[in-house]
């Protein structure tokens, strides 16, 4: 059993019948009352996103999870393809159980696998990845007097905010956690 103490964002419980991940919790504490736990959940299976309060103390069922290497195979519009890289049997997933993190995966890439009873739940991507850029904006020196950004389209389809000197052709690093531009690779 997991208690509402112990809730931190991406944490996986079982409510109401299915498997939800924990996105946002905050913990409120009103005068003269127990306290309650505002949380954000997603759930795992539909990818719809509810806002829930539950009493301090509340408990629930905890899922075993399993975390095993997959590798991202290739994409067929609303359905992604991975591989177990342990028993290579193939495994297809949609997009709602992605969400935001098609812009990070290319075609031979391996991740991590988050399986719950020999079912894929979630992908857990490296803290960064190296993508070509392959449409932004010319940067002219002189534009601004500060360092700017531009909006720069990537391989896998995805746009990111770049420095001005970045060009089409060139590879960026790119963290997958927070979106944010690093380095060019």
């Amino acid at each position: 059993m997991i208690s509402t103490s112990q809730f931190k964002a991406g944490i996986i419980i079982k409510y109401e019948g299915g498997l939800c991940e924990v996105l946002d919790y905050q913990l409120v504490k009103m005068q003269q009352r127990q306290p309650i736990v505002r949380t954000r959940l997603r759930n795992i299976r539909t990818g719809s996103v509810l806002e829930q309060a539950f009493r301090s103390g509340d408990k629930f069922e905890d899922v075993y999870l399993e975390d095993r290497p997959i590798q991202f195979l290739y994409s067929d519009g609303q359905k992604y393809n991975f591989m177990d890289s342990q028993s290579y049997h193939e495994i297809v997933v949609s997009a709602s159980l992605l969400g935001e993190r098609v812009g990070y995966l290319k075609e031979s890439m391996e991740v991590t696998g988050r399986f719950s009873d020999d079912e894929l739940i979630l992908i857990e991507l490296p803290p960064s990845v190296v993508l070509l850029v392959t449409e932004t904006e010319p940067g002219v020196r002189g534009d601004t007097a500060k360092s700017g950004t531009k909006p720069a389209t990537v391989e896998t389809g995805a746009t990111f905010k770049v420095p001005l000197f970045v060009n089409p052709g060139d590879k960026i690093r790119v963290d997958t956690r927070t979106g944010q531009y690093i380095e060019r690779a």
